[in-house]
């Protein structure tokens, strides 16, 4: 899972102040974490991240750490990462969820991933239809990623499946809007507290 740096991220939730948006970031992402720690098929969570607090706050929720050494941007980030988890766990497959799914629920995401076929990869799109939420590939399938505009048709184009989702695996959280539409359908215990606090 890539985490960007706090002060650079979620900015169009910057009408709730930048401490707030930043304290939003950092919620969704240990959210996120958490609920893939819980998940069942998950042998290891790995966060790429160069930001301190975020790396201190993920690593306490058992997710292990490692900077973004490419700082290369999204893709290249990910590839870093599906690299580093199959040298640590051979044969293993690979996936990443977007650090801001404050909805994601261990069962669903557990769904999804024995969804993946046999040797290929497959993903879901956001709740959007253009993005993409979660891209995996089977052991001895490579990640590919192809996250940035427009990723959908690009991982579709590319040959990955695509899996329908449940709705907390696609509600990823950009705007107010989006964070309005996730409160309907449940928020981890983290974003919830923040969200008590906005105005």
């Amino acid at each position: 899972m890539p985490v960007k740096r706090l002060a650079l991220a979620k900015t169009r939730l910057g009408a709730y102040g930048s401490a707030l948006r930043a304290e939003l970031a950092l919620a969704f992402a240990a959210d996120v974490v958490a609920a893939s720690v819980r998940c069942s098929p998950v042998v290891r969570v790995l966060v790429v991240t160069d930001d301190e607090r975020a790396a201190d706050v993920v690593r306490g929720l058992g997710a292990v750490v490692e900077p973004d050494r490419p700082d290369a941007g999204l893709n290249p980030a990910l590839e870093h990462g599906a690299l580093l988890l199959r040298d640590a766990v051979p044969g293993c497959g690979v996936a990443t969820v977007s650090a801001d799914l404050p909805c994601l629920r261990p069962d669903d995401l557990a769904a999804v991933l024995r969804a993946v076929p046999t040797g290929g990869r497959a993903f879901v799109a956001d709740a959007d239809g253009r993005g993409t939420t979660l891209l995996a590939a089977a052991p001895g399938a490579a990640l590919a990623p192809a996250y940035g505009a427009s990723s959908r048709l690009r991982h579709l184009r590319s040959g990955a499946v695509e899996l329908p989702g449940p709705p907390a695996l696609r509600r990823d959280v950009d705007t107010p809007e989006d964070l309005s539409a996730a409160l309907a359908l449940g928020l981890g215990p983290r974003t919830s507290a923040v969200v008590a606090r906005l105005p």
